[in-house]
């Protein structure tokens, strides 16, 4: 049975997200991801809430026009990483603009003692982030409530920004960096590159699904559990599938074959961020990624695709974990290592690409 989650929508731009029955009291609530947990003690992640699709289309509501859209990302945030990733890799950065967030999560109003993204006071106050100079917000919070008003749910990052209608167009990173794969090839500097291609959809589509909930949502189920089975469960279940990864890639280049696709991407943002953060942050510490030698030198493989490394602030990345959740690392101490160098050479090129 499926439970729909009530808002009250200002725009047009919302829709109903719908979850298990179950599963509805916890997520009503949340407002970040640390509060999504079920009352089994299990971390259960909501749906995002603006959906809508930028088209090729020149006449549609959100047409593919060049500097009319800006990607608002983290940098230690995997789901915003991989819309980076994107806007790299397709050529995007001239058609798109982009601005990062602090790391650390901080109160987002006077008002009330919620936690989240917010931006710095100046470009020079932590390297890599930037103040909003498109709205003036201070926080991605007041861009939820300038797009609606009457918004409840979690304030998330990747936002697309319309600066044109002022509203957010899309903050699920799923469908946003379907759009910058094919919806921008008009104006794209590698419009050739297709991550989605139409043979492997079926493939991409079954490995994104276990990927995601093995790997890339398995690691905050590990993280965010707050009772033993839980933990269990979802440890159990993401080792499962990284035993997984790392018996095809002894096979081939990539998860789904020999070329890049899309569901590279989607892992690749989970695995830079393993023995740095999740092996210790989250407790996924029966084995760590480097002892795993086809997937530790596939994500050096990925890291080396032109474009990609620049997505990567690790400064940013353990600042945010290890000092925005205090229930998991009340001190806020950020570990010294392990310090990987992703750039060093690996040995994919044994097969074909």
């Amino acid at each position: 049975m499926l439970c729909p989650i009530i808002v009250r929508p200002s725009s047009t731009y919302f829709i109903l997200s719908q979850f298990p029955f179950n599963k509805c009291s916890i997520v009503q609530m949340a407002r970040s991801a640390v509060d999504e947990v079920s009352d089994t003690g299990a971390f259960v992640r909501s749906a995002s809430t603006f959906r809508q699709f930028i088209s090729r289309d020149p006449n549609s509501q959100f047409p593919a026009e060049p500097g009319r859209y800006h990607l608002y990302v983290s940098y230690a945030c995997p789901w915003a990483s991989r819309c980076l990733s994107y806007l790299n890799i397709k050529g995007l950065q001239k058609a798109i603009s982009f601005s990062s967030v602090k790391p650390i999560w901080e109160r987002t109003k006077e008002s009330d003692e919620h936690k989240g993204w917010v931006f710095p006071d100046s470009k020079t106050e932590v390297p890599g982030a930037e103040p909003d100079l498109l709205n003036g917000a201070k926080s991605i919070r007041e861009l939820y409530e300038i797009a609606s008003t009457n918004y409840t749910g979690k304030f998330t990052v990747p936002v697309l920004w319309d600066k044109k209608l002022k509203t957010i167009v899309n903050n699920e990173s799923a469908e946003i960096i379907r759009m910058f794969n094919t919806e921008f090839n008009d104006i794209a500097e590698n419009p050739s590159l297709d991550l989605y291609p139409t043979d492997l959809r079926t493939k991409i589509d079954e490995t994104n699904e276990w990927i995601y909930s093995g790997i890339n949502n398995g690691v905050y189920k590990c993280g965010f559990a707050k009772m033993q089975e839980p933990y269990n469960e979802a440890v159990q279940q993401l080792y499962e599938a990284l035993d997984k990864c790392e018996s095809i890639l002894s096979k081939q280049r990539y998860i789904c074959g020999n070329s890049v696709t899309e569901a590279d991407i989607r892992l690749f943002v989970t695995l830079i961020r393993f023995d740095e953060v999740y092996a210790v942050h989250f407790k996924c510490n029966k084995k760590l990624l480097r002892e795993y030698p086809n997937l530790f030198n596939y994500t050096k493989d990925i890291f080396q695709i032109p474009g990609m490394s620049s997505t990567v602030n690790m400064e940013h990345i353990k600042l945010h974990y290890y000092g925005s959740h205090p229930s998991i690392n009340p001190f806020g101490i950020v570990p010294a290592g392990p310090d990987i160098d992703y750039s060093s050479p690996h040995d994919r090129d044994r097969f074909s690409a």
